[in-house]
């Protein structure tokens, strides 16, 4: 039972990480990063948000291998 214990620990954690990031990621323009494609024409805006998706999975890639070395 101690696996799952941790288990809920670091889930835990993870929520409350993702949860500050959602309130406050307008403030560090989380989205909006040099190299995110944005296509804008009449009817029509295309977003991708490239830099935004390597730069997150830089950081959680760095969390979860934190996580996994020293509480797992």
């Amino acid at each position: 039972m101690d696996g799952f214990g941790r288990l809920f620990i670091v889930l835990g954690a993870v929520l409350i990480l993702v949860g500050l990031a959602i309130t406050f990621g307008g403030r560090f323009n989380l989205g909006r990063l040099p190299g995110d494609i944005i296509i804008q024409r009449e009817n029509f805006t295309f977003y991708f948000p490239l830099m935004t998706g390597i730069v997150l999975s830089v950081v959680l890639s760095a969390i979860f291998w934190f996580l996994n070395r020293f509480f797992l």
